[in-house]
C-alpha cells in the first residue's frame, strides 16, 4: 500500500509570497546554516499529517470539506517575523499573522476536531498561525544565532501584506535532495 506525505495548509497570494521572499533575502545574510523555504513552497500551515495511506488521504479530504464548511472566508494579514522556540533561540523562522488570527485558529480547531477520530493528533502546544521561512540547522553557530536574533528583533512589525482566505489546500510532499516538492491533492472551499 502506498503512502503519501501529506499536510493541510493555506496557499499565500503573490503579495504575501513576495514579502516573505524579501524577509528571507534580508535574513539570509545573517546565517549560513539555515534551510530557506523556496518561494513556490511557502504556505500557511494548518495540519501536518505525515505519511498516510490512500484511504486516509480520502478520509482527510472529507474531514477537510466538513471543517471548511463551518468557517466563513476571512481576511488574513501577514505581519511580523519571528522564530520558534523564541527569537533568542531561532530554530524555525516564520512570518506571522495579525488580522484573521481568530478565524485561522478557528479553522485549525474545527479541522483538528474532525481529524482526531481519524487518529491524527494536533499540536501539543498552542497553535500559532505562521508561514515558515526557514529552519536553522543543528550546527548553527552562537554568533549566527545572535546576529539572526538581532535582525529578527528589527522585523517584529514587518508588513507581510494581506490576502483573502476562501479555501484550504491538502498537499502531498515529496522529499527530494534539492528540497521538498509539493503537489495539490485537493482544495476545499470555506463557508
Amino acid at each position: 500500500m502506498s503512502k503519501t506525505r501529506t499536510f493541510i495548509g493555506i496557499a499565500p497570494n503573490s503579495e504575501v509570497v513576495e514579502r516573505a521572499t524579501r524577509a528571507i533575502t534580508r535574513l539570509r545574510r545573517f546565517a549560513d546554516n539555515v534551510k530557506w523555504v523556496e518561494p513556490r513552497n511557502l504556505h500557511w500551515t494548518l495540519h501536518f499529517l505525515g505519511e498516510i495511506s490512500d484511504q486516509e488521504v480520502y478520509d482527510v479530504c472529507q474531514a477537510a470539506v466538513r471543517s471548511a464548511s463551518e468557517v466563513e472566508p476571512f481576511g488574513l494579514t501577514a505581519s511580523g517575523v519571528g522564530a520558534f522556540p523564541s527569537i533568542a533561540r531561532p530554530r524555525t523562522l516564520w512570518l506571522g499573522a495579525a488580522q484573521g488570527v481568530e478565524q485561522f485558529t478557528e479553522l485549525y480547531g474545527v479541522l483538528d476536531k474532525q481529524l482526531k477520530p481519524l487518529g491524527f493528533r494536533g499540536e501539543s502546544r498552542q497553535f500559532v498561525p505562521h508561514l515558515t521561512l526557514g529552519r536553522a540547522g543543528r550546527g548553527i553557530r552562537a554568533a549566527e544565532t545572535a546576529a539572526l536574533a538581532e535582525e529578527l528583533e528589527k522585523l517584529v512589525d514587518y508588513d507581510g501584506q494581506s490576502q483573502w482566505v476562501d479555501e484550504a489546500t491538502i498537499y502531498a510532499s515529496r522529499l527530494r535532495r534539492e528540497g521538498p516538492e509539493y503537489a495539490v491533492l485537493a482544495r476545499v472551499s470555506l463557508g
